[in-house]
């Protein structure tokens, strides 16, 4: 599938919900979903199609995908694998794509945004447990030591998030020390964890059909 390269606020507003794709723009009274609350497009105040059970299973599945900028394939394996493991397939989902490295370096704040945690880890700024790690894909686990090489950490981009981070504050599931440029993981996620919400038992009932 091909890299979608349009204005990202549309995506919020196909979607009805906020997706956090701008950073802290999301936060502002500048967010398209508070000054059009509506869907893209000439049409998107007047029509109201009807929806079927496959195009809220449909609608779901991409709020989720597009929350975490992933590819069809990339969301399909993640899928795929969460299926594979033993407990319950959603929340199996929701924590594979919560601990993925560049979600886990947006949660901490070191970055604005996902895209932008996204390029530090392409980059090679960001390192695991002493190692550099530049797969915006890898899976976190308990445990697991996330740290801003020590070259990287005068990135205007990297200061500036951590302070407006500050005021958005860092989930349970993860422990963040701000003067060293470090966080870990400290507990899996849960559902409960995810800033958008979403049913991924739809997700689950989708890729069942």
């Amino acid at each position: 599938m091909a890299k979608y390269s349009g204005p990202v606020c549309r995506l919020c507003r196909r979607e009805g919900v906020k997706l956090f794709l701008k950073g802290t723009r999301c936060m502002s009274e500048k967010c398209a979903i508070e000054r059009r609350s509506f869907p893209p497009g000439q049409h998107g105040q007047s029509r109201r199609a009807r929806v079927t059970e496959y195009g809220v299973q449909l609608r779901e599945k991409q709020k989720l995908r597009r929350v975490y900028g992933m590819h069809e394939r990339q969301f399909l394996g993640t899928f795929q694998t969460a299926d594979r493991r033993a407990g319950i397939t959603g929340e199996n989902l929701l924590s594979l794509l919560e601990r993925r490295l560049d979600n886990v370096v947006y949660r901490l704040g070191f970055a604005s945004s996902r895209k932008q945690a996204r390029q530090l880890v392409n980059h090679g700024h960001v390192i695991v447990n002493g190692r550099k790690t530049d797969i915006s894909s890898f899976v976190t686990k308990i445990g697991d030591v996330i740290t801003i090489k020590e070259k990287s950490r005068q990135i205007p981009g990297i200061l500036s998030a951590l302070e407006a981070a500050e005021g958005r504050g860092v989930p349970n599931w993860l422990e963040l020390d701000g003067t060293a440029f470090q966080g870990s993981v400290r507990a899996l996620p849960t559902k409960d964890d995810i800033e958008v919400l979403v049913n991924e038992q739809i997700v689950v009932e989708l890729y069942s059909r």
